[in-house]
């Protein structure tokens, strides 16, 4: 007889100051996993809070629901809104949630993970605006603005506004598996894997006039990952100097071109893994990793698993 899998519950967690676009962020992304999630929103006391808009949001749970949640998503608050201390009813609201539940922050939200402790000697990340803010409050913390979100186990946080559908498209791929985190993509018309990091979006100096972009070299170079792409190569496709190329890649993707190209390698290895039969050797082959043992390497070093280990989680969830 199959056991019928309980439906896992995120709850959303919504504090005063709160921003309504990344509160509605779980509730869209969950929401369009073909009932895999329920989804639960509520407040420290059961009261509606005030927005950083012109509105008011009334939520139809209080903080008990958090003693019930598989995940909290706690919500970003406006930058005067962020605590310096938690108050004493978000305290007693945090202090519901049950020992190894995953919680995740969005955007300044992991100010309420990092006053409550939950961040000590953790990697995390937060909007690049208020990093040094961060650093300065809670110096215990790893910070790393650079990227769009932080997968610290048990603990996930992630960065500014659009980050949020980043992280929760993460956790659909982390529990489910990218065919379903795919099609969740597609059904909220969002890119299923965003390129690079936040650093892409930290202000610069505005760029030269007629600065050329590197966006159709990128194209490119993902319809040919299994061959060998060198810095000549993509900067040749782009008719730009490998510097002039390495600096603008840089500036508009956040990662170098190496680095670029060895994460979408093992993105592709990744579907591979999930998707085909195909050897280690074979999916090495296919993304332009030249062993096995290669392509071992860089997916330990991203996401901390074997290849085998990671079929062995992705095909059983599929």
């Amino acid at each position: 007889m199959q056991v019928q899998q309980r439906t896992h519950r995120v709850v959303v967690l919504a504090l005063d100051g709160v921003y309504p676009f990344e509160l509605g962020i779980p509730s869209r992304i969950f929401g369009a996993a073909d009932g895999h999630y329920e989804i639960l929103t509520c407040t420290v006391d059961g009261r509606p809070v005030h927005t950083n808009a012109d509105f008011t949001i009334g939520a139809q749970h209080g903080p008990q629901v958090l003693a019930t949640a598989d995940t909290v998503v706690v919500a970003p608050v406006a930058p005067d809104r962020i605590p310096a201390q938690l108050s004493e009813a978000v305290a007693a609201a945090l202090a519901l949630i049950r020992p190894g539940t995953r919680i995740v922050s969005i955007c300044t939200a992991a100010f309420v993970l990092a006053a409550a402790g939950l961040l000590d000697g953790r990697r995390a990340t937060t909007h690049w605006q208020v990093a040094d803010a961060f650093r300065r409050m809670y110096p215990r913390v790893d910070l790393d603005p650079d990227v769009l979100f932080v997968d610290d186990g048990r603990v996930l946080t992630s960065a500014g506004a659009a980050s949020g559908v980043d992280v929760c498209l993460h956790l659909v791929r982390k529990d489910h598996g990218s065919e379903l985190a795919n099609k969740v993509a597609r059904r909220c018309v969002v890119p299923p894997f965003r390129d690079g990091g936040q650093a892409q979006y930290i202000e610069q100096p505005v760029p030269e006039s007629g600065a050329a972009s590197t966006a159709a070299t990128r194209a490119w170079a993902l319809e040919r990952l299994d061959e060998p792409l060198a810095l000549a190569d993509l900067a040749a496709h782009a008719r730009m100097s490998p510097r002039t190329f390495a600096r603008r890649f840089q500036g508009e993707v956040g990662l170098s071109p190496g680095r670029w190209l060895i994460q979408q390698r093992v993105v592709h290895a990744r579907h591979l893994l999930e998707a085909s039969d195909l050897s280690v050797d074979q999916i090495a082959g296919r993304v332009g990793f030249a062993t096995g043992a290669s392509l071992r390497q860089h997916l330990h070093a991203a996401i901390g698993v074997s290849p085998q280990a990671y079929r062995r989680t992705f095909q059983t969830a599929r």
